[in-house]
């Protein structure tokens, strides 16, 4: 069944990180189309061909100037009787990844508008691709999810759909290693989390990897109606939820009097559906300040949390199945008592994506054995061979189970 999501908004690229050269995010960061490594001069990321992942499509270059080296080449398929077109990686069953996929047209075959397709993890379609606001204002896009691999191999696909009208492309695949601790209130074998955003409220510049060293993009957030105000003392988080970075916690918006803090947050309508929400505070003031900093916190009118006491160690608020639709407004309400506004540093906000289910283990085992053994083998023969079942493999029979498993070919 097609699960129709989506980002209504595009969230557009940074290339902020910082690194040292022998420093590498937990993962896999692909170069679609490129013939060699490269390294981001920006990010001292290095990034490797897309060889050995996929056996289908083309590559090519974009002939353009000052583009990132990883924007500079793409591969893409031009084949129209393919039902989809797979990269597979290597995972740890049971393990956690958030895998983020990066677009940029460049005109690559001549036409002024990007294709519009779908992408799809394992046997769940994720998403519509539809970069075409972004690439007029000259703009890449990406898209983020956050899944748990339910076998020993992770796919990611792209695939026509009745909006198509040229050849799917794809830039860039990042593929990174999440701990087990983060974001686990959620259940990972009926749903995966697509990120709607992450922002660092106050904050100038993006934060990203190696401050995150999970390569997380929080993007900065400001209200021309609130102050912004600056930590005065360092914070360790690694036994925060979700594990944000410290630079997190640099930065919040403030009012400059005791009264409600109204945000506007994110900044596009969402979907009807229910979402995980995780937000972060932290007392930016001196430690020894005997004035309390209490406040209650209000999505859309309903209590999210109630008298939240605000110190220099920070706090992180969350709910894992919040109903949300339209414009969200989060409102943090003074303590009659507090003398302090309220604040608020960062935020998460995943929209809770059902999975499509998956074919038999298995018989995935057994038909990725047969497809190695081909010279030439169906290009659709990677991912899952079942599901969805609008792009199963080609000439593959499945059974209409929840976990279907193949019956003939």
């Amino acid at each position: 069944m097609y699960v129709s999501i989506f980002l209504p908004w595009l969230l557009t690229i940074p290339f902020l990180v910082h690194s040292s050269p022998d420093q590498q995010p937990k993962g896999l960061l692909i170069n679609c189309g490129s013939d060699v490594k490269q390294t981001v001069p920006e990010t001292d990321l290095t990034y490797i061909p897309d060889d050995g992942f996929t056996f289908s499509g083309n590559k090519t270059s974009l002939d353009a100037k000052d583009l990132f080296p990883i924007l500079s080449t793409l591969r893409y398929f031009p084949d129209k009787v393919a039902r989809k077109y797979c990269y597979t990686f290597q995972a740890i069953r049971g393990s956690k990844y958030l895998v983020r996929t990066i677009y940029y047209y460049g005109g690559f075959d001549g036409g002024k508008e990007p294709p519009v397709f779908d992408q799809i993890v394992g046997g769940t379609k994720w998403s519509v691709v539809n970069t075409t606001e972004d690439y007029a204002n000259g703009l890449s896009s990406y898209y983020e999810i956050i899944l748990v691999a339910h076998i020993k191999t992770l796919s990611v696909c792209i695939a026509r759909n009745n909006q198509t009208v040229s050849s799917p492309f794809i830039s860039t695949i990042e593929v990174i290693s999440l701990d087990d601790s983060m974001y686990n209130s959620t259940d990972f074998g009926a749903y995966a989390l697509v990120t709607v955003a992450r922002s660092s409220f106050g904050n100038e510049h993006t934060i990203s990897f190696p401050e995150d060293p999970y390569y997380r993009l929080w993007q900065p957030f400001k209200d021309d109606s609130t102050d912004v105000v600056s930590s005065q003392s360092s914070i360790t988080t690694s036994a925060f939820w979700n594990k944000p970075p410290a630079e997190a916690f640099a930065t919040a918006i403030t009012m400059s009097t005791t009264k409600k803090l109204d945000v506007q947050w994110p900044p596009g309508l969402l979907p009807s559906t229910r979402y995980d929400v995780s937000l972060y505070f932290r007392d930016d003031r001196n430690s020894k300040t005997n004035a309390w900093r209490v406040f209650s916190v209000l999505v859309n009118g309903k209590t999210f949390y109630s008298n939240l006491n605000v110190t220099t160690d920070g706090v992180t608020v969350y709910a894992p199945n919040w109903p949300l639709s339209g414009q969200t407004l989060i409102s943090l309400i003074p303590d009659t008592k507090s003398s302090i506004a309220p604040l608020i540093n960062a935020g998460e906000i995943y929209q809770l994506m059902p999975l499509g289910g998956r074919t038999l283990p298995q018989d995935v085992m057994a038909m990725e054995e047969l497809a190695r053994g081909f010279d030439n083998p169906p290009l659709d023969w990677s991912g899952d061979p079942c599901l969805p079942r609008e792009n199963s493999w080609t000439e593959v029979s499945c059974s209409q189970e929840k976990m279907p498993r193949i019956i003939s070919l």
